[in-house]
């Protein structure tokens, strides 16, 4: 299996592993880019909503212009002392006009931009869901739950938050500085100048201070993965805790989790934070500065000439391009200048950790899908009047491998027996230690064989191998005499049923756990399978019998019934080849003799695989396989072992001694 990720190499053999830690993004504005991709199918929207962004903005720049003239026509009628009450009214009228429009253009963008936020957001959970659903068993065995759940929690939120308020906040951010500059500009080139080296002060600021801010956002986000990882599996293993009395220990290492989450929490949301204070503080001195200025020039117009004759002509020619309404408009110009880069500092915080929460998402759907070449398919059959395997458009209760042969172009169909055979497979997980050895075994149709040995002997690897969980590095495995590399994955694992020692139920009733082996099963199907497995007499004494929901995992069962659930659900599936891996570990001995007999009817034709600690499970197997460090060291029928005095003999009267 093909991965980007290095493998730890898991303990005893298993494919567990240490979790991978996502690399920084090389482009931070390909980031971006990609992000803002994901707004093509909402182009129309969007253009709509950066029209309205511009009626916002300019209607909040012309009502700002209208100042001048307003306050100009009260100067007039306070040095004439003429009637302009009416010239007074229509500029008062023609600001509301236009302060309205910018409010009603507001309220629909931002009205538009939430619907355009949640359905972008839509697709990228959708797309990071079925990226999980197409990666290997191998990326699940090397991230906790945890992390992976906090890319759909943290880190969609903090995208939401800056599609939703960051977008729309840039773009009127930008358009009133343009349009602000603009007017000021005609209102006092000179002035302006003045303007243009705040500016300049303030662009180093958020450079900076940006700089630093956005390298512990992206640490947080890494954190706050880790913790959520954490608490999941601390949560899940109460009774482990508990019955180890490692309350305190686990104590400390959440507390120095969760401590370096607040430093990089701290650290990030610190240098976030002070952008605003510093940006309002430049604002009001540049404020300030400008007011005392144009007061001085305007209101003043000392004489400089005896000083300096340059001083004295500057300030000459402010003067008669300024008035005191230029002069107001000139200072809300000022504010309205520095407000969108104090508005940008202020959803910098937004910003930052979208970026960083994207990256995160990215990464997981960057990952390199479970590879399947695979082209042998599993189609319905049925013989013709010839006798011969032929494909069948309906469902005939015969399955058969469709095999297409590229050399000559001819398709060959062999029937679903259940035939599996290993010929000399040698299996590493990390490409160092071999888990497995030159193994070479088979399994005949309607053969039972089984796996005995201690823990990390490589018996479970066996059955992902088969499942092409993991594919071989040496040898091969055949089902029915075609290499399980050519069989697409697919349709490899329908032809396959497993029950796990550790059980997952799904939210829902007892019925559709049990119908997940087999979505088209009827009601009497169901019945018939939970029968076969001994489930039905605990099931029909559940408060809604069949219709009983199930939640958390199956909490409101045991464990033993929760292992009969999933033989039910292994039942209804009706698989040639069934592999029990520990089944039965979590069912009492007596419900086990009482499952017996229905577990030799589950059996009867099928291709079976068994690992069991408990020796008195397999003592009717065809074959019984014992290894020992990835090696088949014995093989043989119950009887024949017992009479070689081996390691068999060992474990089985090691395990009588211990009963």
């Amino acid at each position: 299996m093909e991965q980007k990720q290095k493998q730890q190499p898991p303990a005893g053999g298993g494919p567990g592993g240490r979790r991978m830690r996502f690399e920084k993004p090389k482009n931070a504005k390909g980031t971006i880019k990609r992000l803002f991709g994901y707004l093509d199918k909402r182009k129309g929207l969007l253009g709509l909503v950066v029209l309205l962004v511009v009626i916002s903005s300019g209607a909040n720049i012309a009502g700002t212009y209208m100042l001048s003239p307003t306050i100009g026509v009260i100067e007039e009628m306070l040095t004439t002392g003429e009637n302009l009450y009416s010239r007074l009214l229509g500029y008062l009228a023609v600001m509301l006009c236009i302060y309205a429009a910018g409010a009603a253009a507001q309220y629909i963008y931002s009205r538009i931009m939430l619907v355009i936020s949640h359905s972008t957001l839509n697709s990228l959970r959708k797309d990071l869901f079925d990226k999980l659903m197409d990666l290997p068993l191998q990326f699940f065995d090397t991230h906790t739950h945890g992390e992976l759940m906090s890319r759909f929690s943290n880190d969609i939120d903090v995208i939401r938050e800056c599609l939703s308020q960051g977008v729309v906040q840039i773009i009127s951010s930008m358009i009133t500085l343009i349009g602000t500059f603009v007017m000021m500009l005609v209102l006092s080139p000179a002035l302006t100048g003045l303007i243009v080296i705040m500016l300049f002060i303030m662009m180093v600021i958020v450079k900076v201070i940006g700089g630093k801010s956005g390298m512990y956002f992206r640490r947080q986000q890494a954190a706050v993965g880790t913790v959520n990882g954490y608490i999941e599996e601390h949560i899940e293993g109460q009774k482990v805790i508990k019955v180890f009395c490692r309350e305190q220990k686990t104590k400390e290492e959440f507390a120095a989790l969760n401590d370096d989450f607040r430093v990089a929490a701290t650290n990030a949301h610190t240098y976030a934070s002070i952008l605003m204070p510093i940006m309002g503080n430049i604002s009001y001195f540049n404020f300030a500065m400008t007011a005392a200025m144009g007061a001085l020039i305007v209101l003043t117009v000392p004489d400089f000439s005896a000083i300096s004759k340059p001083l004295a002509v500057l300030l000459g020619g402010l003067s008669a391009e300024l008035s005191i309404g230029n002069i107001a408009s000139f200072l809300q110009y000022t504010r309205q200048f520095s407000q969108p880069i104090s508005q940008v500092s202020q959803q910098f915080n937004n910003i930052l950790a979208a970026l960083a929460g994207a990256e995160r998402i990215f990464a997981i759907i960057d990952t390199a899908p479970e590879v399947d070449d695979g082209y042998v398919t599993l189609v319905n059959a049925q013989y013709d009047k010839d006798g011969n395997l032929v494909e069948s458009e309906k469902h005939t209760g015969i399955w058969a491998w469709r095999h297409p042969h590229t050399a000559d172009g001819t398709v060959t169909y062999t029937l679903l027996r259940g035939d599996v055979r290993f010929e000399n497979v040698t299996f590493s997980y990390d490409g160092k230690k071999d888990v497995l050895k030159h193994v070479s075994l088979y399994a005949k149709p309607g053969q039972k064989i089984a796996f005995v040995g201690s823990t990390g002997a490589g018996k479970t690897t066996i059955t992902n191998l088969i499942n092409r969980f993991y594919d071989v590095q040496q040898g091969k495995i055949t089902y029915d005499g075609i290499n399980v590399k050519k069989i697409k994955k697919d349709d490899l694992r329908r032809s396959l049923s497993m029950v796990l020692q550790d059980t997952h139920l799904f939210t829902g009733t007892v019925e559709e756990n049990i119908r997940y082996g087999n979505p088209d099963a009827t009601h009497e199907d169901i019945v018939r399978a939970a029968k076969l497995a001994n489930a039905d007499d605990f099931i029909t004494r559940l408060p809604q019998g069949y219709d009983t929901p199930v939640t958390g995992d199956g909490a409101n069962l045991s464990q033993g019934q929760r292992q009969l659930l999933a033989i039910a659900r292994a039942a209804v599936a009706d698989p040639p080849v069934l592999i029990l891996d520990e089944a039965t570990s979590s069912i009492d001995t007596r419900t086990e003799r009482l499952i017996e007999k229905g577990m030799d009817s589950l059996m009867e034709g099928r291709t079976v695989f068994v690992i069991a600690h408990r020796l008195s499970t397999v003592r009717n197997a065809n074959a019984i396989m014992v290894l020992e460090h990835g090696e088949i060291i014995e093989k043989g029928s119950h009887d024949d072992l017992i009479a070689q005095k081996g390691k068999y003999y060992s474990l089985y009267t090691g395990q009588f001694e211990l009963d």
